[in-house]
């Protein structure tokens, strides 16, 4: 199944658009380099050479900023020209005082001046989350981002849970997990087809969800090979969340120091609550394990066993709860027949 199937193909469309207008900037400073070097009498080897660096420099710089979230690009921005100015004022007052220090004086102060500024704005950005909050309408956007894993997409329940209005924010879908779940849909095991074929459709249901937000997010982590750490790694770029069902994944990011929304987790905590004593009515599915035991399920998959029970197997009874047992592998409520009595014989 295509990538695109997604609705992707804006997104790819988009990419291109960028491309063109990145290579673009490199050609024209490439260009300007020539005529540059040749206005000057200096060799046009050098000029196309030195445009060239420039312009893939320009393109780096702006790539790396596009990386960023627009609350540090913005605070950079704004530490940066007030760095440059109080810069300006320093090289202004250094070239008064000392004549001789020519155009580096100016130059200097206002150059360590933007460093400085840019900095120090960076690195005190949570001071400014205060002004940050009433700047930006949505508050910072960065604790919003809930990055998606290729296991959780599959599964398919976080589509309810965001059509429920229980998630908030952008959804972000690394490319690498979009290229892992590629290779599932392109498995020549027909399960595992299946299972590619329903994480595509998940996303479409997202991306469809007025509630939600997707986003597919480019960055990726060359020189590291798990998918696992990249999620890892990328949510703690982003200052957000991973959203997952895989334990082993939920207990790597918790070492790493990024939050995790488990849907396991959380299908758990919705169970609902029963106390000894509380009537029920089940219908026995099949025999226990121990003698004369019957198990039934509720409808959210816990099991219920009946003791006594197999006697009743395909009827519906109620029972009283004796016990509730929690586990790792899930909740068991045990109970016993009420009275003996059979309903819906």
């Amino acid at each position: 199944m295509a990538v695109d199937q997604v609705s992707v193909s804006g997104v790819s469309a988009r990419n291109v658009a960028v491309i063109v207008v990145r290579t673009s900037m490199v050609v024209l400073s490439v260009v300007a380099g020539w005529l540059i070097a040749t206005s000057v009498g200096v060799s046009w080897i050098a000029g196309v050479a030195g445009g060239g660096l420039l312009g893939g420099i320009a393109v780096w710089l702006e790539w790396r900023a596009g990386q960023l979230p627009l609350e540090q690009t913005f605070w950079g921005v704004v530490g940066g020209a007030l760095g440059l100015l109080a810069g300006y004022v320093a090289g202004t007052a250094v070239v008064s005082l000392v004549p001789a220090v020519g155009a580096a004086g100016r130059n200097l102060p206002e150059l360590l001046g933007a460093y400085l500024g840019t900095m120090v704005a960076l690195r005190r950005q949570t001071d400014l989350d205060g002004l940050t909050a009433k700047l930006f309408s949505r508050g910072s956007r960065r604790e919003l981002h809930k990055v998606l894993d290729t296991s959780v997409i599959i599964d398919g329940r976080i589509g309810d849970v965001c059509e429920a209005g229980f998630l908030e924010g952008t959804l972000v879908v690394p490319q690498f997990v979009l290229r892992e779940l590629q290779h599932v849909a392109d498995s020549s095991d027909t399960l595992k087809r299946t299972r590619g074929k329903r994480g595509f459709d998940v996303l479409q249901r997202l991306q469809r969800s007025p509630k939600v937000t997707v986003q597919i997010h480019d960055l990726d982590f060359p020189q590291i090979g798990e998918v696992d750490r990249k999620l890892i790694e990328l949510a703690k770029f982003l200052g957000g969340k991973v959203i997952t069902n895989d334990y082993n994944l939920n207990k790597l990011a918790e070492l790493r120091g990024v939050p995790v929304l488990n849907i396991n987790e959380l299908a758990n905590s919705l169970r609902p609550v029963v106390l000894p004593g509380e009537l029920m009515h089940v219908r026995v599915l099949k025999e226990g394990k121990e003698v004369n035991q019957g198990i039934a399920y509720l409808n959210d998959g816990t099991m219920v066993v009946v003791e006594q029970g197999r006697k009743h197997l395909g009827q519906s009874v109620d029972v009283t709860v004796t016990s509730v047992l929690q586990t790792t592998a899930g909740r068991m409520i045990f109970t016993r027949l009420r009275d003996d009595e059979v309903v819906g014989r």
